[in-house]
C-alpha cells in the first residue's frame, strides 16, 4: 500500500471519553475515509505505526440535520474504525 493511500484512508485519531476509556483495553479509534474498507485501515495501522491488528469494526455516522436562520442544512457525516491491537502493542495517538 502507498503512503497516499495510508495518509488518504486515515484522516486522524478521534479524540473522545469513550475513546480514552477505549485505550485501556487496547483499542483505538480513528476518523477514516468515506471508501475506506477494513482491509484498507488493518493495512493503513499496520504500515504506519508498525503495530499488529487483530480487528477492525467500521461505524458510520449519520450526518446531523442543523437550521440556522429559517434553512436547514446537514452537517457532514463521520465514518469511524475502531482498531483493537495484539496483547503488549500501543499508539501514541496525541501525537499522530
Amino acid at each position: 500500500m502507498s503512503n497516499e493511500r495510508i495518509l488518504n484512508t486515515l484522516r486522524g485519531p478521534h479524540i473522545s471519553e469513550k475513546s480514552a476509556l477505549l485505550g485501556e483495553h487496547n483499542q483505538y479509534v480513528f476518523v477514516v475515509a468515506p471508501d475506506a474498507t477494513k482491509a484498507d485501515v488493518k493495512a493503513a495501522v499496520e504500515n504506519l505505526f508498525d503495530v499488529t491488528v487483530e480487528r477492525v469494526n467500521i461505524v458510520n455516522g449519520k450526518a446531523k440535520t442543523k437550521s440556522f436562520r429559517f434553512r436547514t442544512g446537514k452537517r457532514q457525516g463521520k465514518r469511524k474504525a475502531y482498531v483493537r491491537l495484539a496483547d503488549g502493542q500501543t499508539i501514541d495517538v496525541s501525537a499522530a
